[in-house]
């Protein structure tokens, strides 16, 4: 038996009309397909309180809190809010967060300053962050050096960067986590990156509802996909599937603690 972990859904953002209108048989499925655990991410802060309310009636579900680079909002939030959302027992992150230049013109001051504000409030109550990067490679890095944000750490959710942009990120303590689009004919690159990602650095997501893997791609994501991407990645790298979800299981807890 195999145990696998989503470390990035979003599970108050999924259509539930399959599902009955249920979470719990979302999550029922993922346990169907070998999950032990899963975190559902936030990206706006109103999210906060129905993703802890899941949390807390699901031990196999763990929250973060963030406020997504491209999400519009009449006021920032303050280190002193994300701190305060985040101080709860169940919420084992700050983000997503990030920069994201592809939604919106490059280098808005404003995003970059939301970016700072999350990683300064990661540091203050000492949890890992979650890392959203799209056409702005360079940006993100830089801050994150600036910031200090190696001190605790994190991972890159939902990876589509080059090698270089890999290293980069493990040498400042973060993580790489792969979803479904490792798995796609077209993403040869990433496919490369993949293989050379020391697996003891590695993370694997859905990103549910979004970016289903093969061969469900187009659909809708759930966290019991994650098994497609074990699978896809445990291939890729010549290692048993066992090796590869006890691996990134244990990178989980390490990271986000138990």
């Amino acid at each position: 038996m195999i145990q696998l972990i989503d470390s990035h859904c979003h599970l108050h953002l999924m259509d539930l009309t399959e599902f009955h209108g249920s979470v719990a048989e979302v999550i029922q499925n993922a346990r169907a397909h070998e999950l032990s655990h899963m975190l559902c991410v936030g990206t706006t802060l109103e999210d906060t309180a129905k993703i802890i309310d899941f949390a807390e009636h699901f031990n196999d579900v763990s929250a973060s809190v963030g406020l997504h680079p491209n999400e519009p909002v009449d006021e920032e939030p303050s280190i002193e809010t994300l701190v305060k959302l985040a101080n709860h027992p169940k919420v084992v992150a700050i983000g997503e967060t990030g920069l994201d230049y592809y939604r919106t013109p490059a280098e808005q001051p404003w995003q970059q300053q939301r970016f700072r504000t999350h990683i300064q409030a990661a540091i203050e109550i000492k949890k890992p962050l979650i890392i959203h990067t799209r056409a702005a490679r360079s940006d993100t890095l830089k801050i994150l050096q600036e910031e200090k944000a190696d001190i605790i750490g994190g991972v890159f959710h939902c990876f589509t960067e080059d090698w270089a942009t890999a290293e980069a990120a493990m040498e400042l303590n973060f993580y790489v986590s792969f979803s479904g689009i490792v798995t796609f004919k077209n993403a040869k690159e990433l496919q490369e990156v993949a293989k050379r990602i020391p697996i003891e650095r590695m993370l694997i997501e859905t990103d549910a509802p979004y970016l289903a893997p093969m061969p469900h791609r187009g659909k809708m994501n759930q966290p019991a996909y994650v098994r497609y991407v074990a699978e896809f990645l445990s291939e890729l790298k010549e290692i048993p599937l066992e090796v590869l979800a006890k691996q990134t299981t244990e990178n989980f807890y390490n990271l986000f603690g138990h």
